[in-house]
Formats: structure tokens, sequence, C-alpha cells
């Protein structure tokens, strides 16, 4: 492990550790585009409409579940850098044991509060019956889903990216033949995308309970090691909850861009359901490499290899942005193609192709975000982590849909996002320079 992460040249041990789970989001994002196109097929728009109004739900139990993933690997990584093996230890069974509990929580709320929950997402008496389905499905699933982001993330720290990558695959290629088969077959409809989902969540977690039994050497799933201090507890939260609040950002960005929608018809809010799903081509691929790459980081920060540290930094930033403008420029040109593969509607094929133009034209920007907010992510920076990850799709978000759709109706709802996208990247370059590392002043923890 420490020769991956000391020794091993910046370029082999970025790919090692990032196209795994690269191509663990290639896997999903196939599942996603194949679970949007099947069910686009119903030919239902309102039932599309439901499930994208639904979807936030599941965004915001894999955003729960960042906390502990991201908040734990974050410091493990740190922990491993400074040669803490047994305290990181203690941290994985921590974020192992503790995942589930909150998952258990959260399905409890979801249950008791569905039907504000539900008109909050913004359901509509057309819609209602099949967000429903697809929310309850999804809420008696949190446990598993949310505890799945623990060891996805943490098998990583210690060079396991190849046997998570594996797990999540596995689950992700059972969810794909299973969405067609509950979705028509068992005539489950929306319920039946939610149900193969919470399925093959079950099945990858059992599988990397088994990697880390049987693989990790520093690693823990006991029960008996899960004591750490509640310094290094408030260490997994100051981390972790900036890390979820960019997916619980995501869901608001949804419903806020569903509500603004739904005023335009049903058809409107499909479309926006497809072009987010077939945009998330570029997005997947961009959180792959900059997740991939965010334990090297935390261990050479640890380590206070400054050299490494900056050099995985730029490395990181060229990766990203390359492989984004590439991806962008197709998006731009097959617009309308990409969205009449999953339904060839006409009204829905122009509205999607102009909405999936708006949503990929800024991508690169995101990217460059993302690799800022891993960065300070990696490094225990909870203020700038925090600031990033709560703005792009959260306040300047928010603030940007409110004031172009008043003053530009329709187009400004579509341009919310990229605007969003510019003045979230001018606060990102101003925290890099803020919180650029000293490494000759820093102290151990």
């Amino acid at each position: 492990m420490n020769n991956l992460f000391e020794r091993t040249s910046i370029k082999k041990a970025y790919f090692t550790l990032a196209l795994p789970v690269v191509l663990s989001m290639a896997v999903t994002l196939i599942y996603n585009l194949v679970d949007t196109f099947f069910v686009s097929k119903t030919g239902n728009p309102d039932l599309v409409a439901g499930v994208s109004q639904g979807a936030p739900i599941f965004t915001l139990m894999i955003a729960i579940g960042d906390i502990f993933g991201l908040g734990g690997s974050s410091l493990i990584s740190r922990l491993f850098g400074e040669r803490k093996d047994q305290l990181a230890r203690n941290v994985s069974g921590y974020a192992f044991y503790y995942s589930i509990a909150c998952g258990i929580v959260v399905t409890i709320i979801l249950l008791v509060f569905q039907n504000p929950i539900l008109h909050l997402l913004g359901a509509s008496p057309s819609t209602w019956k099949y967000a429903r389905e697809y929310y309850l499905v999804i809420a008696w699933g949190a446990a598993f889903i949310i505890f799945g982001l623990s060891p996805t993330n943490i098998l990583r720290t210690e060079g396991l990216a190849i046997q998570s990558m594996i797990a999540s695959m596995a689950g992700t290629i059972i969810n794909i033949f299973l969405n067609p088969i509950f979705i028509f077959t068992c005539g489950l409809g929306a319920a039946g995308s939610a149900l193969a989902t919470v399925t093959s969540s079950v099945i990858a977690d059992i599988i990397m309970i088994y990697y880390l039994r049987t693989k990790s050497k520093k690693l823990t799933t006991s029960i008996h090691e899960t004591k750490i201090s509640r310094h290094y507890q408030l260490q997994i939260y100051a981390i972790g909850i900036p890390a979820s609040i960019t997916n619980i950002m995501v869901s608001f960005a949804t419903t806020m861009t569903n509500r603004y929608l739904i005023s335009y018809g049903a058809n409107s809010v499909a479309a926006m359901g497809i072009a987010m799903k077939a945009n998330s081509i570029i997005i997947m691929i961009m959180v792959g490499f900059a997740f991939g790459a965010q334990p090297l980081i935390g261990y050479a920060y640890g380590a206070r290899n400054e050299k490494r540290f900056y050099e995985i930094i730029h490395f990181d930033l060229f990766v990203i942005s390359s492989i984004n403008i590439v991806l962008t420029i197709l998006l731009l040109i097959f617009a309308p193609e990409v969205i009449r593969i999953f339904m060839n509607d006409p009204v829905i094929v122009k509205e999607g192709a102009l909405m999936l133009r708006w949503l990929s034209i800024t991508t690169t920007l995101a990217g460059i975000i993302l690799v800022f907010t891993t960065a300070f992510q990696s490094m225990g920076k909870a203020v700038p982590a925090f600031w990033l990850s709560f703005s792009r799709q959260g306040l300047i978000f928010g603030l940007a849909i409110v004031i172009l759709a008043h003053f530009f109706g329709y187009t400004g709802i579509l341009a919310a996002q990229a605007c969003s996208d510019v003045l979230t990247l001018i606060l990102g370059l101003i925290f890099y320079k803020v919180y650029e590392p000293h490494f000759d002043r820093k102290k151990a923890e």
C-alpha cells in the first residue's frame, strides 16, 4: 500500500486508483441511462415525471451515505499518511456501523412524513401516484443504500480500488437486468425501478463486506473496533457533511428546476429528467476521476509531501478538464440524437436537446470546482469544502434560478446551472488562494 501512495509515479498511482472508480461510474452511468430508457419506454410522461420527482430522495440517501463514506475515507487517508493505522482502523469501524444506524432513522422519517415530502418534491395530481410508488420503495431500502457508500469509499484508502469497483459494478449490472423485469414483466412501473435499485444495493453491500473481511489488512467490520474520540468524530462530520451537501444540493437543484418547469407541463419535467440523465455522462466520469484521486491527495497531505501533493492536484485538473472538453463538444453537437434514444417524442426531443446543451456547456468548470472541493476534503478543510458544495447547486444556483426565471422565464430556468457554475468557479479560485496549504507550518493533529 505505502509503495503505491508514496513511491509510485503520479500518473500510475492516479490511474491505478481513479480508473476503477471511473469504470464503476461508467457502469452506473449505463444503469442511469438504461433506467431512464426503460421508464421512458412506458410511453407515459406522467410516470417519467413522477420518477424524476422521486429521484431526489435517492440522491439524498447517497448524500447521507457520503457523510460516512467520504468523511471517513478522508480522515483514514490522512491517518494512513501519518502512520496512525490502528486509529484509522477504528474510524473505518465507526463509519461502517453508524451509516447503518443512520439509514434506519432515514427510513422512519421518510415513512412518517411522506405526504409533505412528496409535496415538497413537486408531485402534482397527475404524477402523485407514480412519485409515491417510487418514493415508498426507496424509503424502505434507505439503510442498504446509505450503508453502501461507506465501504465503497473506505476500501480505496487501502488501495483496494478494484475490489470497490467490482462490488459497485456487480450491483449496478444486476440493477440493469432487474429494471425491465420489475417494470414491465412484473408490471410494477415506477415502483419496479426503485425495487431494482434497492435489490442491487443489497447485493453490492454483501460483496463489499466480503472484501473488507477477506482482502483488507488495515480496515475492519468489527463492532468492537468503532471507538474513536469526539475530536475524530467531529473530523468525519466536518468533512463528510460538506461532501454530502454536494448530493443534497443536487436534490435541491433538481427539485427547484422541476417546480419551476411544472408550470410548463409534465412534458417539460420529463424532458429535463432525460436531459439530466444524459448530462450525467460527463458528470459521473468527472466524479470518478476526482474521487478516485482523493485518497492519493489525502495521503500526500497527511505525509506532508508538498511536491507530490501539488503534482497530484495539477494532474487531476489536467485529466478532468481535457476529458470534459471533448465530451461537452460531443453532447452539444449530438444533443437531439441523445434525447431521441430515450423518448422519440418531437416535443420532448426539442425541449430536451435545448436543456442538455444548457446543462453541458459549463461542465468543464464544474469539473475544476470538483477538484478544488475534493482537495479541500482531503486536507480536512471543512469551511471551503462546505461553501463550494453548498453553492454550485445550492445557494448560488437557487439565487440564479429565481432571478433568471423572473427576468427571462423558461430560458432563464435552463440557464441557471450554467450561471451558477461560472460564479462558483470564481468562488473556488478565491478559496484555493486563501486556503492554499503551507506544509512547512503544518502541525501534527
